[in-house]
């Protein structure tokens, strides 16, 4: 059976769709900045677990005008030493929550991938990467996402500019949206089979099929509010 070690998946560099992941119902109440016309404001997630994976963690994001000001995401629970795609999601048509089974589970197939949970909470509009663009166009360029340390990872990033997307609306809509607590933080990567590695044992990715599901399908999700 092919397989993908996590070293490998590691050092690869994937463009792919600029849609994915979810948000979670268990999210934090939002604080305010007084700001003036910065409309700055500070949202928090508390990121719970999808498909079973055990993930569980808290994001912080501060949103200024068009411009992610300052984000951080402490997570834990994650397959270890493993690449993990990170993403803000928002779309109009969304429900801007994370995801549920059976409910959102379209092929039943008892897991939920990264599509199917776009009803839920939208296509991404940022790519929550370690360096370089931050747009969907990132969305699952795995090199430079957080590789987790014995399966956690502390992340903080600043200065995000907040981009048009398709699907999503312009770059101050969907600023506005965030903060008006309509954005999710989902995480991706999860070792169904528990045997330390991304492969194939539950199929290829919806994604990509050179890719397997393990790599793309989301781990955690957690709503801004």
């Amino acid at each position: 059976m092919k397989r993908y070690r996590i070293g490998i998946i590691g050092a690869s560099t994937v463009a792919l769709l600029a849609a994915a992941a979810l948000g979670s119902t268990a999210a934090q109440a939002h604080s305010p900045e007084p700001s003036g016309a910065h409309k700055t404001v500070t949202l928090s997630a508390n990121l719970t677990e999808l498909n079973g994976s055990g993930a569980f963690g808290t994001a912080t994001v501060v949103v200024r005008n068009q411009k992610i000001k300052h984000v951080e995401v402490h997570a834990s629970g994650l397959t270890p030493d493993a690449p993990h795609a990170q993403h803000i999601h928002f779309g109009d048509q969304a429900r801007h929550e994370c995801p549920t089974l059976p409910g959102d589970d379209a092929n039943e197939d008892g897991h939920l991938n990264t599509v199917e949970g776009i009803p839920a909470y939208g296509p991404v509009v940022v790519s929550l990467t370690t360096t370089g663009d931050t747009s969907p166009a990132s969305v699952v360029d795995v090199a430079r996402f957080p590789v987790s340390d014995a399966g956690s990872y502390d992340y903080s990033r600043d200065n995000i500019r907040i981009t048009k997307v398709e699907g999503s609306g312009k770059a101050k809509e969907i600023a506005d949206s965030i903060r008006k607590g309509e954005g999710v933080v989902v995480i991706h990567g999860l070792d169904y089979n528990g045997n330390d590695e991304y492969d194939f044992s539950h199929g290829a990715s919806e994604l990509n099929p050179d890719l397997p599901a393990e790599a793309t399908d989301p781990a955690a999700c957690g709503v801004l509010q």
